[in-house]
C-alpha cells in the first residue's frame, strides 16, 4: 500500500498575478524539494480528472456555478472579490483541484492506495456554499467529505483545517450535520473574521492568539481536539492542510515549524490507525513562504508515507 500524491501540471496555470502569494510557484517548489529529498520516489503519482457537474452540486448550488461559468474570462481577470480572481485557465484548475479530492476518497475507500495528499490548486476551504473568496472556488475538502458520505455510504467523517485562516467555507457547508466532526485551529482574531462563534455541535474551533507558541499551539490543539475525535470515531480523516501558520510565513503570526506540522500530522495518524484503518485524504490548503512550504509538506508527506 503507498502514499497517492495527486497534481496536475494545468493547476500552475491559474494565475492571479507576480504579486500575488497563492501563486503556481507554490506547487513547483513543493514538487522540486520532494524530487531533491527522495519522497517523491516512494509515492503514487495520479494525475486528476475534472470533477463532474453532478458531484459540484453535492456541495455547491446550481446558480452559484452558473454565475462562476458566466464570470470566467476569455482573457485577462476578473476579481470576485479584492483578493481572488479569475482568469481563462481559473476553472479548469479549480475543477482538477476538486476532482482530486473526488479520486483520492474513491482510491482510498477502494484500498488502492493507504492515503493520499493533493497538491494542487487553486485551495478551497474559504469557499462557501454559494459563494467564492479567499482565493477559493471550489470547497475541495467538503467535496471529498459529501463523496466518502453519499456515494461510500461512511457515516462519520473528520475534517481537521491546520490553515492559519479559518476554513469558513467548510464551516458554513458542514455545520449541523451531524455525520461530520470539523476540528479547526486558526489565528483569531484574523481573516476571515467570521464564523469563530459558530456554536454547531460537530464544529470544534480553536482560536489561537497571535504570537502564540508553537508549544502552546500543541497543548490547546491535542486537548481541544484528540477527546472529540476518538469519540467521534471517525470512519475516514480528512485535512485541509494549510502550512501558513508556519514561523515564516509572510500571511500570518503564528511561529509553527516543520516539526510541528510533523508532530500534527502523527497525531492525526494516530487517530486515522486507531478507527479509520489508517485511511487519511490531505488536500493542500494555504502556505506562502515556499521553502518553508515545501520543507513542511515533506515532513507531512514522510508520515503519510511510512504508514502501511
Amino acid at each position: 500500500m503507498t502514499t497517492a500524491f495527486f497534481s496536475h501540471d494545468d493547476c500552475m496555470k491559474h494565475d492571479m498575478g507576480p504579486e500575488h502569494p497563492e501563486s503556481p510557484g507554490r506547487l513547483a517548489a513543493i514538487i522540486s524539494y520532494i524530487a531533491d529529498t527522495g519522497i517523491a520516489e516512494k509515492l503514487d503519482w495520479v494525475r486528476p480528472e475534472e470533477i463532474t457537474r453532478d458531484q459540484l452540486l453535492s456541495v455547491h448550488p446550481e446558480r452559484y456555478l452558473q454565475q462562476l461559468d458566466m464570470m470566467q474570462p476569455t482573457r485577462g481577470r476578473v476579481f470576485t472579490d479584492p483578493d481572488t480572481a479569475m482568469m481563462p485557465d481559473t476553472l479548469r484548475a479549480a475543477k482538477l483541484a476538486a476532482g482530486a479530492n473526488i479520486q483520492a476518497v474513491d482510491m482510498v475507500m477502494s484500498s488502492q492506495v493507504t492515503n493520499a495528499f493533493i497538491c494542487v490548486r487553486p485551495p478551497g476551504h474559504h469557499a462557501e456554499r454559494s459563494k467564492s473568496m479567499g482565493f477559493c472556488f471550489y470547497n475541495n475538502v467538503a467535496l471529498a467529505a459529501m463523496r466518502a458520505l453519499n456515494f461510500h455510504h461512511l457515516e462519520r467523517v473528520a475534517i481537521i483545517d491546520f490553515d492559519v485562516h479559518q476554513g469558513n467555507g467548510t464551516v458554513d457547508i458542514v455545520s449541523g450535520d451531524e455525520r461530520i466532526l470539523m476540528c479547526s485551529s486558526f489565528q483569531h482574531p484574523f481573516y476571515p473574521h467570521s464564523h469563530v462563534h459558530r456554536q454547531a455541535d460537530n464544529i470544534v474551533n480553536i482560536p489561537i492568539e497571535a504570537g502564540c507558541s508553537a508549544a502552546e499551539f500543541r497543548k490547546q490543539v491535542e486537548a481541544g481536539w484528540i477527546k472529540r475525535l476518538n469519540a467521534f470515531k471517525p470512519q475516514v480523516v480528512l485535512i485541509s492542510a494549510g502550512f501558513d501558520a508556519h514561523r515564516l510565513d509572510p500571511m500570518g503570526e503564528l511561529n509553527l515549524d516543520t516539526e510541528d506540522y510533523r508532530w500534527l500530522t502523527e497525531m492525526l495518524a494516530g487517530v486515522a490507525s486507531e478507527h479509520s484503518n489508517d485511511r487519511i485524504i490531505s488536500t493542500l490548503e494555504g502556505g506562502y513562504h515556499l521553502k518553508a512550504l515545501a520543507e513542511s509538506v515533506n515532513a507531512h508527506l514522510e508520515v503519510l508515507s511510512s504508514i502501511y
